[in-house]
């Protein structure tokens, strides 16, 4: 950003300035630089805990309570769940009410910052103990198997999330209401229709109750199916830039990346789990780690400290699959909406209004960014037309 960020570049002139430039910098290094201290602050706790012996003294005061497997088992994941809740309350805060209040996108009261906390709670621990229960019995019931039997746990817990969710969780923090706009919506009926997508309805999202940042997305699978508008996007954007969104979105319905990544994560989680079930079998973890108790709960805490490092150098891998998604969506959505010039618009309106970094350093989008820089894809989509100006 010292080395590009003070000039506009060509597909913003007129468009931004200097001033804004310097804004979106200066967000930029207040939401990276609490991203940072955040991270460190959360690697270095969870250091402390493996090899502080805070570990060890945690998992043999779980056991002296002398609690069923199944109860043991759910009671030590809560607990460390709410504890990495609680640890990262101070951040959130301070994003929201110092970062975001800052720059003009936050719109959240504090009491419905505490309103979204406990729901978020109550449905975490609701959430999260349909998963354990039920895991911690298989584990139980079929000792040699249970990796196998877990998976398919897993799998079926992702697809019942994926159904319940726009009925049940998501109504509980936002209103829906129909989109009232008769034009854009039949507009967007021709448009889903086109990709034999029938999406059981067209809503818009009171996000402007949160936030003033923008976004449109599908949510749900088969009958549940939803398109969702932010109201904030209906307000800034006209018909033709929101159906460029929108066939964005499309772009990865009609390319199914959601199912190539869920294929992906189910291979690797297949992987991971039979994996934990060999380590597990013998007493290496807890010697290596000077665990004086024996439990499997141990065991699953310091192997995902070890399946993190393991799966670091992946990251950058995956990030550049997804990126290629952003691409083929993008390429999607021209062939289908056939409109690159409110594509363009679309993304500069979204970089404005999202204080979106314009000169991102190339390594670092290779490492973290699952999105192509903005510039990159406007560039792209350009040259969809063959040279033409759109």
């Amino acid at each position: 950003m010292k080395q590009h960020g003070s000039s506009v570049p060509p597909e913003f002139e007129g468009k931004i300035d200097g001033g804004f430039l310097k804004k979106a910098q200066d967000y930029e290094i207040e939401k990276s630089g609490l991203d940072i201290i955040a991270s460190l602050f959360g690697s270095v706790i969870f250091i402390v805990f493996i090899f502080g012996g805070l570990l060890n003294v945690y998992n043999s005061w779980i056991a002296s309570l002398n609690l069923s497997f199944l109860v043991s088992g759910w009671l030590f994941f809560m607990l460390l769940s709410y504890g990495q809740e609680i640890l990262s309350l101070p951040f959130s805060l301070y994003n929201t009410f110092k970062i975001e209040n800052k720059y003009g996108f936050n719109t959240m009261t504090l009491k419905l910052w505490i309103s979204d906390l406990f729901k978020s709670l109550l449905i975490s621990t609701v959430l999260t103990s349909l998963l354990l229960f039920p895991a911690f019995w298989l584990i139980q019931a079929s000792p040699n198997y249970w990796w196998f039997w877990v998976w398919c746990l897993v799998l079926a817990y992702g697809i019942f999330i994926m159904y319940i969710s726009p009925y049940i969780i998501e109504p509980l923090f936002n209103k829906f209401a129909p989109v009232d706009d008769e034009s854009l919506r039949q507009r967007i009926v021709t448009l889903t229709e086109k990709v034999g997508i029938h999406a059981s309805k067209i809503l818009k999202i009171d996000a402007s109750k949160r936030s003033r940042h923008t976004n449109a997305y599908f949510t749900g699978i088969g009958r549940t199916k939803r398109i969702i508008l932010y109201d904030t996007l209906l307000q800034e954007m006209n018909h033709d830039e929101i159906l460029s969104v929108l066939a964005h979105e499309i772009g990865h319905w009609k390319k199914m990346h959601l199912l190539k990544i869920m294929a992906v994560a189910e291979v690797f989680s297949f992987v991971g789990l039979y994996l934990a079930f060999k380590l597990t079998q013998g007493d290496i973890l807890l010697n290596l780690f000077r665990i004086s108790t024996d439990t499997i709960f141990a065991k699953f805490i310091i192997l995902a400290f070890v399946f993190g490092i393991i799966a670091f150098p992946l990251e950058p891998l995956v990030n550049f699959f997804i990126r290629r998604h952003e691409r083929e969506a993008d390429r999607a959505s021209y062939d289908l909406a056939g409109d690159g010039a409110s594509m363009v618009n679309a993304l500069i309106k979204l970089s404005k209004e999202n204080l979106a970094n314009l000169y991102p350093h190339p390594l670092y989008v290779f490492l973290h960014y699952s999105h192509p820089p903005i510039l990159e894809r406007i560039r792209y989509i350009r040259e969809f037309n063959r040279g033409k100006t759109v």
